[in-house]
């Protein structure tokens, strides 16, 4: 063997091994990178609140933008920003984001996954499948008809469906400023959920008229999330930003304990 087959295949060993050692140190960092995924008809303003008191508690806060136009889409840009981050992350999805950090949260750097009255799939669910058959007495998402392959809520019903807590104005404009949510999101079905691999935390909003509370309660426990309740609307991550941020920071302690 030449030296210069020598050299390479030393450098070669030098290489991996502190490829290893990078992956062992990030395995056991302190996971401070919190990553934002919104639902549908809403887009990632809707986080300020959370944001401002996950920043000054000293995390490191991403926000995604998901074009909601199919799950795919919404997978592939929450990836990028998972990349993008700092070290590992905690994944943490409102509403249809939740089908989004279920599919994307098999992504080796996510600890953990931090559901906000959110849909929690098994494989093959969507949000089609899992609204499909709602309980008597459900309480009936405003969504209008499709318009070219879209959905969006009814504006004059948007404040009691989606945000009954949140101030009157507010509400307003997230009504008239509504995102589409495309059919091909709404049907994105899950492949391989990450809640049976990561640990998972799951708030519970008492007062959802867009997702029924049992429902949510049942994908809770399936998931085998810890989970804690909080009065609130569907926008309970816009009008309760403590209780969400306080469950957030809980995952990552939950988290960074069991890496001790």
């Amino acid at each position: 063997m030449s030296i210069a087959t020598n050299v390479f295949a030393a450098a070669a060993t030098l290489a991996a091994a502190a490829g290893s050692v990078q992956a062992a140190n990030a395995q056991s960092a302190p996971v401070k990178s919190i990553v934002l995924v919104h639902g549908g008809f809403v887009d990632g303003s809707g986080w300020q609140g959370v944001y401002d008191i996950l920043k000054k508690d000293g995390y490191k806060v991403s926000i995604v933008q998901n074009p909601t136009t199919s799950l795919a889409d919404d997978v592939a840009v929450t990836k990028r920003t998972i990349a993008a981050a700092e070290g590992d992350v905690i994944l943490v999805g409102h509403s249809y984001g939740g089908v989004v950090i279920t599919e994307a949260g098999i992504d080796p750097k996510v600890a953990g996954l931090v559901y906000v009255a959110a849909f929690a799939p098994d494989k093959s669910e969507s949000v089609s499948s899992l609204i499909a058959n709602p309980p008597a007495g459900a309480p009936v998402p405003p969504i209008l008809p499709p318009q070219d392959g879209f959905l969006f809520l009814d504006r004059e019903k948007f404040a009691a469906s989606f945000a009954a807590d949140v101030e009157p104005e507010l509400a307003s404009f997230m009504a008239v400023s509504q995102v589409p949510w495309g059919l091909d999101a709404l049907n994105g079905a899950v492949t391989e959920p990450a809640w049976k691999e990561k640990p998972s935390w799951y708030l519970v909003a008492t007062d959802d008229r867009m997702i029924p509370p049992p429902a949510q309660r049942q994908m809770a426990g399936r998931a085998g999330a810890t989970t804690i309740e909080q009065s609130g609307s569907h926008a309970v991550y816009v009008s309760q930003p403590q209780a969400v941020a306080t469950i957030i920071e809980q995952a990552a302690k939950g988290v960074n304990a069991r890496r001790k």
